[in-house]
């Protein structure tokens, strides 16, 4: 009769030993870099700090994007050691798939948008229903 634990034990260890869990402290910078991310943006919309509206959106978007990459390394774990840098890879494609999707469909309203045959005022008048 096998015992199923003592089968389990060495594959339990083996994951233990190459699994790059967080630390508290790592979970901890994770957090506070996460609510000064997200308090820098708050602060410049509430207050118009930049004065320009444009300027303060895209130091919005900045932030936002810096925030996207602290929660990827210190919340998700995503780095080249982790899954022996599958996990990284797999979010590299992700990250190609969704900005062709992003950026094609962008392309291709912004070429409908221009290409579209405009309908003359007469045209327009004539395919409107009379009442």
């Amino acid at each position: 009769m096998s015992r199923p634990h003592a089968e389990a034990q060495p594959h339990a260890d083996a994951h233990l030993a190459t699994s790059s869990h967080g630390s508290r402290r790592g979970y901890l910078i994770g957090f506070g870099l996460s609510a000064v991310l997200t308090a820098i943006p708050f602060w410049l919309v509430m207050t118009g700090a930049l004065g320009d509206p444009v300027v303060t959106a895209a130091v919005v978007v900045g932030l936002a994007f810096v925030q996207i990459v602290v929660h990827t390394l210190f919340f998700l774990h995503v780095n080249t050691q982790s899954e022996g840098g599958w996990t990284l890879l797999a979010l590299l494609f992700t990250v190609v798939i969704v900005a062709i999707v992003i950026s094609g469909s962008l392309w291709i309203m912004y070429h409908l948008n221009g290409n579209m045959m405009p309908m003359p005022p007469e045209t327009m008048a004539e395919t409107m229903p009379t009442q």
